[in-house]
C-alpha cells in the first residue's frame, strides 16, 4: 500500500444524492525529462544515493506508484498537466521520443500541451503527438494556420469510464509565444473564454463531468474556475505548485473554488497526484478528497524500467559524467528563490556570460531566471550537472541598447514577481533595487552600471542568451537592439568553462547586486 504524503482531507459538498459515480484522477505535471531519480533539490541523483534510499521520483518508481493507485481505484483516470519536454540530456538527445515511450507504457489517458512542448517548434511537437497513444489537448490556441498541428491537437475530447462520459479540455499558457517557439502560425487566446466554449460544446453533447488539464499556473487556474461554469476539476501545471497539508504547500489539495476542485502535484515526478471525486447523477461533485503521493524510497523501482533507462542513458554518459569543475558549497538555483531575488546560480551564470565577452565592450549581463532549471550540489560538478541547470542549448547574444531600454528590461523582469515568473533578471556588471509593492513599470530603482548611476541616454553593451535577445520572457525591447549577434558559444559550455577556470573550487555567493525594498 502506498503511503500518502499528507493527511487526506475530504470536502463534502453535497449530501443525499440519488446515485454516485466515483472517479480517481491520477495526475502528473512538469516532468521535464526526469526519467532518473532526483535529489531533494530536483537534480539527478547518484546511483549510490539512490541505493541508500535518499532519492525521489524517476520513471521506474512512477510505474509502481501508478500501478498501485490504479489497483485501489474503481475508475482510474491518468492525465498529465504538460511540460514533459526539456530539462535533462534525455530530452536534448531523444527530443520527445522517450517521453512518448514512457507515457504510452504508463497508460496515460490524455495530456495538455505545455509551453516547453513548443521548445523545438511545431515539428517536434507534431512527431510526439503522432507517437503517443492518447489525445493531446489545447483549447486556447488557433491552429488553423499551422499545417503541422491543426489536425494533430484537439481542443477537447471525451472518454468513457465504466459507462460514464468524461470531458477533457486542454489549456496552455497565454504567453507561450514569449516562453517558447510555437512559430508565427499559432495564435493563443484567453484561457477562460476558450475553456467555457469547450464546456458548452461538451455539455450540448450530454457530457456532465468535465476536467480541464491546465498548464497555465495555479493563479490562472483559480481565475478560470471563478470565470467559468461547468468545470468540475482543474488539473494544473506550469507553476510547479505543491498543494496539500505538507510543509511548503501553497494551498489545500484540492483547492475548491465554488464547485470546482483544483489540484497540482509539484514537478519532476516527485509526486503523483491522487484525487478521488464522487459525482451525483447530474454530474455535480458530492465530494473531493486526496493528496499528492510522495514518490520516495518506499516505492519499489520496476526492474525492467531501470534497465530501459540505463540503456537510454548510454549515449549520454560520456558527456554528462565528465567532471568539469568543483563547487565548494551548494549553488542555489531553486526557482522559488531565483525568480524573486538575487541567487547564487544567477550570479554564476551572469558572471560567466560577462566574463566571456567583457573584452568586446560589453558592460552588463542579463540572465532570465526561467533559464535556470536546477541547483548544483557541493563537490565535483559534471557537465551533466551544468546541462541540467542550463538545458536549453541557448547561445550567448551580444547587442547594444541605451540606458532607458535597460531600465525597461529590468522593469519587465520585475513585472511578474508575484507569480515567480521566469523573466526575473539575474545580472552582472550592474546593480538594481526592486519594490514588489510598487505598480508594474515603476518597481525598479537605484540602477547602476560599473558603479555609476544608469545614464538613460548612454549606449551600453549587453550580453544575454539568444532566447532573451529575441524577445523571450517578455524582453521584446531587445528585439531591435543594435549590433545584435546571437550566435555565440553555448551558455552551458560558457558556464562550465568559467567554473573550471577558478583557482580551486568555485565558491558560490551573493553580493547584494539586487536588493529588495
Amino acid at each position: 500500500m502506498i503511503r500518502l504524503a499528507t493527511t487526506t482531507a475530504t470536502l463534502a459538498l453535497m449530501t443525499g444524492a440519488a446515485s454516485a459515480y466515483d472517479l480517481t484522477i491520477l495526475h502528473t505535471n512538469d516532468f521535464h525529462s526526469r526519467f532518473e531519480p532526483i535529489t531533494s533539490r530536483d537534480n539527478t541523483c547518484s546511483p549510490e544515493d539512490n541505493e541508500a534510499g535518499e532519492c525521489f521520483g524517476g520513471w521506474a518508481r512512477l510505474v509502481t506508484a501508478i500501478q498501485d493507485a490504479k489497483e485501489r481505484a474503481d475508475n482510474p483516470l491518468l492525465v498529465d498537466g504538460g511540460d514533459q519536454f526539456q530539462g535533462t540530456l534525455f530530452y536534448t538527445y531523444y527530443k520527445g521520443a522517450l517521453s512518448a515511450e514512457m507515457m504510452n507504457a504508463l497508460g496515460y489517458d490524455a495530456m495538455t500541451v505545455g509551453n516547453h512542448e513548443f521548445d523545438d517548434g511545431p515539428e517536434v511537437l507534431k512527431t510526439f503527438a503522432e507517437t503517443i497513444e492518447f489525445p493531446i489537448l489545447m483549447s486556447n490556441a488557433d491552429l488553423t494556420s499551422e499545417p503541422l498541428l491543426k489536425d494533430t491537437i484537439q481542443k477537447s475530447t471525451v472518454i468513457e469510464r465504466n459507462g460514464e462520459k468524461i470531458g477533457l479540455i486542454g489549456l496552455t499558457p497565454l504567453d507561450t509565444d514569449e516562453l517558447a517557439s510555437p512559430g508565427p502560425n499559432v495564435v493563443f487566446t484567453d484561457p477562460a473564454e476558450a475553456v467555457q466554449a469547450e464546456v458548452d460544446k461538451l455539455t450540448e453533447q450530454g457530457v456532465n463531468k468535465i476536467v480541464v488539464l491546465s498548464h497555465s499556473s495555479y493563479k490562472t487556474d483559480l481565475d478560470v474556475a471563478k470565470n467559468t461554469t461547468g468545470v468540475d476539476v482543474i488539473v494544473g501545471g506550469h507553476s510547479n505548485t505543491l498543494l496539500g497539508d505538507m510543509e511548503g504547500a501553497e494551498g489545500p489539495y484540492p483547492t475548491m473554488v465554488g464547485d470546482t476542485a483544483i489540484v497540482q502535484a509539484y514537478a519532476y515526478g516527485k509526486y503523483l497526484g491522487e484525487l478521488n471525486v464522487t459525482f451525483d447523477d447530474e454530474g455535480k461533485i458530492v465530494s473531493a478528497s486526496g493528496a499528492p503521493i510522495l514518490i520516495d524510497r518506499s516505492m519499489a523501482e520496476d526492474p525492467a524500467v531501470v534497465e530501459r533507462i540505463r540503456e537510454a542513458a548510454i549515449p549520454l554518459d560520456e558527456i554528462r559524467n565528465k567532471v568539469v569543475a568543483e563547487a565548494a558549497e551548494p549553488i542555489e538555483g531553486d526557482r522559488t528563490i531565483c525568480r524573486v531575488q538575487e541567487c547564487s546560480m544567477g550570479n554564476l551564470v551572469a558572471d560567466a556570460m560577462l566574463a566571456r565577452v567583457a573584452d568586446q565592450g560589453i558592460d552588463v549581463a542579463i540572465a532570465n531566471s526561467g533559464g535556470l532549471r536546477a541547483s548544483i550540489e557541493a563537490g565535483e560538478v559534471t557537465m551533466g550537472d551544468v546541462l541540467t541547470v542550463l538545458p536549453f542549448q541557448n547561445t550567448l547574444s551580444t547587442f547594444q541598447v541605451d540606458g532607458a531600454t535597460l531600465k525597461e528590461a529590468l522593469e519587465n523582469g520585475a513585472s511578474q514577481i508575484e507569480e515567480e515568473a521566469g523573466r526575473f533578471a539575474q545580472v552582472a556588471g550592474m546593480t538594481y533595487a526592486v519594490d514588489p509593492s510598487a505598480p508594474v513599470g515603476e518597481r525598479v530603482s537605484d540602477v547602476t552600471v560599473g558603479g555609476e548611476p544608469l545614464d538613460m541616454d548612454r549606449t551600453y553593451g549587453v550580453v544575454s542568451n539568444d532566447y532573451v535577445r529575441n524577445g523571450g520572457d517578455g524582453y521584446s525591447m531587445f528585439v531591435d537592439a543594435a549590433n545584435a549577434y546571437d550566435f555565440g558559444p553555448d551558455l552551458a559550455d560558457v558556464t562550465a568553462e568559467y567554473m573550471a577556470a577558478q583557482d580551486g573550487a568555485y565558491r558560490p555567493y551573493t553580493d547584494g547586486r539586487i536588493t529588495m525594498k
